[in-house]
């Protein structure tokens, strides 16, 4: 939904609509955006970012992973990243610098990532996708997708 159509989808746009950042915006489940980074194995659908609604600090949307099924290795960048299970038991990977760690997750737990720490979601159930609701503290969706986890390091300072 761009910031000229209507606030509602049942509501037509007309002159004089409040700006985009004044309104509060409807995102219907089936109106998700598979328009966004991608990362292999996983299909992110993005709800409410810079592009669809205005947002200036938030992206949220979804990620489906497949049975039996991980996704690539991964970071955000900058964003900070609150992910909430709704289906599934993935299992989120790190690397803590000594060696990959392992959060078993299920139905209603939450996982926070940090920026920058380098991660993927696995999927080993063979029989049910696993699917998560994420926020991130950036308008858009960064992914940063990578050949590896490696050691967390520090970003490079901004010059």
């Amino acid at each position: 939904m761009s910031s000229t159509d209507a606030f509602h989808p049942d509501l037509p746009a007309t002159p004089g609509d409040p700006p985009a950042h004044a309104r509060v915006h409807l995102i219907r489940g089936a109106d998700l955006s598979a328009d966004t980074a991608q990362t292999s194995g996983m299909s992110r659908r993005e709800a409410v970012s810079g592009r669809t609604v205005g947002s200036r600090k938030l992206w949220t949307g979804e990620t489906h992973v497949a049975p039996d099924t991980n996704s690539g290795d991964h970071h955000h960048g900058e964003a900070e990243t609150s992910i909430y299970v709704v289906s599934g038991r993935p299992r989120f990977v790190f690397h803590d610098g000594t060696g990959e760690v392992v959060l078993q997750t299920e139905p209603g737990d939450y996982v926070f990532v940090p920026p920058y720490v380098p991660h993927r979601e696995e999927n080993p159930d063979p029989d049910n996708p696993a699917v998560v609701v994420i926020s991130r503290s950036t308008q858009e969706g960064i992914v940063v997708n990578l050949p590896s986890l490696t050691p967390l390091t520090d970003p490079e300072p901004a010059p």
